[in-house]
């Protein structure tokens, strides 16, 4: 059961790596929420698009992302919500007064628990990510190495496991440069702004790619 040689993890494991470091819509939230709202909401954002990613790993393990492959209907109606999503909050950024994210959220709504579920969402709606998962894994499922399902499993978790040992330095990097300017109205403001317009225009790429 999962037995596999030395040359079969370094070359997951650095696939994984790259693949973790390279820009995208997960990363670019991730860091736009990190520059908005500071430590905090970096962290929640980032454990939200694990969250997510977790599920695409469960829906490829199970042959659910299969559908989103084949079917462009499902792949058009994922692409749409998602798309929708995105501009929907970066709309809600671009409208906002300013200040901390903090004093943004609604009453008895903790604002960490708002952004891990905007993160579970992004990275949920983004069909990409599915189809890259559906792709990606089951060129390392081995004959003889356990069921395909768990394989996958494994492998998927793994490319989270990795996230997490690249992506909390970049957030902290992120808090530091902007710790000491959020309180500021006009600087506050301008974060707004700069994460609702990441936020549109990361909406708007999504509605446009095609499978």
């Amino acid at each position: 059961m999962f037995d596999y040689t030395a040359l079969h993890w370094s070359g997951f494991l650095t696939a994984a790596v790259l693949l973790n470091l390279s820009p995208g819509p997960d990363m670019a939230f991730i860091l736009g929420q990190t520059l908005r709202g500071g430590r905090k909401a970096g962290f929640a954002a980032m454990t939200g698009v694990w969250t997510g990613a977790l599920g695409h790993a469960l829906f490829a393990a199970a042959g659910l992302s299969a559908l989103l492959a084949s079917s462009a209907l499902a792949f058009a109606l994922v692409k749409a919500i998602g798309a929708a999503y995105l501009i929907f909050l970066g709309l809600k950024a671009l409208r906002a007064p300013g200040g901390s994210f903090v004093s943004e959220a609604p009453e008895g709504l903790r604002p960490g628990w708002q952004v891990w579920r905007q993160g579970v969402f992004v990275s949920l709606l983004n069909p990409k990510v599915a189809i890259f998962f559906l792709a990606f894994l089951p060129q390392f499922v081995l004959a003889g190495a356990g069921p395909v399902w768990a394989q996958l499993f494994v492998h998927g978790f793994l490319v989270i496991a990795v996230a997490a040992l690249i992506e909390p330095p970049l957030v902290l990097i992120g808090a530091t440069l902007t710790r000491g300017l959020r309180d500021h109205p006009g600087v506050g403001r301008w974060l707004d702004r700069a994460l609702g317009t990441l936020l549109v225009g990361l909406g708007v790429r999504l509605a446009l790619q095609q499978r």
